[in-house]
């Protein structure tokens, strides 16, 4: 690991999660968060199943660890229409395979720290977003008390598009959610008086029935981030004595 009173900046690189990650990955996640996952999620990441991912690595270091994690991002893309945020792109509907890419987690071992390493993670998943043609956005939740992540999220220019009531239930106790987004090819929130007119006659003709949205099973973190697992419920619980996500 970099030693703090170093004035050497080390060089980081960013790869794809591999296999061979699954033990620093779970490692660095029990660490950081206030949450345990399934081994199935850490397995979907690192054998890429319905997960996009990206790690940091220092390859400055002279001993074996040159290789091994020292930060990651860890996302899903989604289909639009089942997202909590459909209304946003609701004026678009002349596309109805659009997309948006959602952060289930992102971390930073406490060492490598302020060098601007979960902010180039974050531009990856940007970047990745931008070169997909049907995707509109990266999307998050933050729990309202986490300032720092909500400090960061606005730095890195994320729109904080609304504000989700009692969406975590944690040891017995209700917190809110922030949603934040940022738009890639061209999709936008729908201030302009056309495009919510556009909003609103797609939502009258719309013949589908609403539904619940279904997400990630919990998402709380006192560190920069957020959390995993397929789908569920729109509000996050999460236990008291088992800390793992419940639906």
């Amino acid at each position: 690991m970099l030693d703090p009173r170093s004035e050497i900046y080390p060089t980081i690189e960013y790869r794809p999660i591999q296999p061979s990650d699954l033990e620093v990955l779970e490692k660095i996640h029990l660490s950081l968060f206030p949450i345990r996952y399934e081994r199935e999620f850490f397995l979907n990441v690192v054998n890429g199943h319905g997960v996009i991912s990206w790690g940091a690595v220092d390859t400055s270091r002279s001993d074996e660890g040159r290789d091994e994690l020292i930060g990651f991002v860890t996302t899903r893309m989604i289909a639009a229409k089942d997202s909590e945020i459909e209304d946003l792109f609701r004026y678009n509907n002349s596309r109805k395979d659009l997309t948006l890419l959602y952060i289930l987690t992102l971390g930073v071992v406490d060492s490598y720290r302020n060098l601007g390493i979960a902010s180039s993670l974050v531009r990856e998943v940007i970047k990745h977003a931008a070169s997909v043609s049907n995707c509109r956005g990266v999307y998050l939740h933050v729990i309202s008390y986490n300032q720092p992540a909500i400090n960061f999220y606005k730095k890195m220019l994320f729109k904080l598009v609304r504000r989700l009531p009692m969406f975590y239930y944690i040891r017995g106790q209700h917190y809110d959610s922030y949603l934040f987004v940022y738009y890639v090819n061209g999709g936008r929130t729908p201030c302009s008086p056309l495009a919510f007119l556009k909003m609103l006659v797609g939502k009258f003709w719309s013949k589908e029935e609403k539904s619940i949205p279904r997400w990630s099973r919990c998402k709380e973190s006192t560190t920069l981030l957020t959390s995993p697992n397929n789908s569920s419920n729109s509000k996050r619980i999460i236990g008291g004595e088992d800390s793992r996500c419940h639906v």
